[in-house]
Order: structure tokens, then sequence, then C-alpha cells
């Protein structure tokens, strides 16, 4: 099977479904973040994170996505896998991520910004982490993004 052209997927719709599920994720008080894995620009799984409701700071939908994707499916479908998420991954889940080896990460609001919400400091970007493993790119949908983050109580 020929490799995918990522180009022709549609960001938008996808970065969308991630900022709808980082949306959710808040009403029911768990932080801003959800993710979702497309391949042949379908939607195959979706998570938001949990770490607040599930008491599990390992909960994070990059990290629950990289999980069902390592145990689901080869290395082959996962290389024309897309992850398409509301924020970039932190390095936690960039390290995480290192080992599936997905097609590309898709973002909409920079791992660079989020430090500005949450007071924390600037941290590595998951595009240094995954470098030569996985293509991180963003921002996509970028304002729809940021007024997730705006509108939660960091």
């Amino acid at each position: 099977m020929a490799d995918p052209d990522f180009e022709e997927f549609d960001h938008e719709r996808h970065v969308q479904s991630a900022i709808d599920l980082a949306r959710a994720a808040a009403d029911r008080g768990d932080r801003p973040f959800g993710s979702v894995l497309v391949r042949d620009d379908e939607q195959i799984a979706a998570a938001s994170n949990r770490v607040v409701t599930e008491d599990d700071l390992r909960r994070h939908p990059e990290l629950d996505l990289a999980l069902a994707a390592e145990r689901s499916y080869t290395p082959e479908e996962r290389a024309r896998t897309v992850m398409y998420t509301s924020t970039e991954p932190c390095p936690m889940c960039a390290g995480g991520l290192r080992s599936v080896g997905l097609g590309r990460i898709v973002y909409s609001v920079g791992g660079d910004e989020i430090h500005e919400f949450t007071g924390g400091e600037p941290t590595v970007r998951s595009g240094a982490i995954l470098d030569g493993v996985t293509d991180v790119t963003g921002p996509v949908c970028h304002e729809a993004g940021l007024a997730v983050h705006e509108a939660f109580d960091w």
C-alpha cells in the first residue's frame, strides 16, 4: 500500500475534534486536552484528559492513544496514522510516542504557549523529542485552541 499523503487529510476537521474533546474534558473537571488518531483521513480513536477525574497523572490523551495504538496496530499501520491534538504533546507524552512511530502529529496550541496559561516554565518541544521518528506540525485552528485554554480556570 502506498504511503499516505498527509497533506490531503482534513487537518482542520480533525484538530477541531481534538479541541471539542479538550472542551469536554474541561467541562467535566479535567484539564483541557484532547486528541484523535486518524488513518486514511478517518478517525479511528479518540481520548481526552482524565488526570483529575481518574486521579492518575498518566491519563493524558496522547499517552492513552499511544498505548491503544501500540496494542492495536502494526508498525506499518501506525506509520500511516496521524495524531491530531488540541495542544502539542508535553515531554512525557512525546517520550511515550517515540516508540509508537506515528506518521505525524498535528497540534493546535504549541507547547511554547501553554506555560503562559499554566504559569509553568517552557519545556522541551515535542518536535525535538520526536525528531527522526514522527513529524510534528502546527498550529492548526490556533485561535479555537487558544480559546479553550483562555476559558479554562488555570
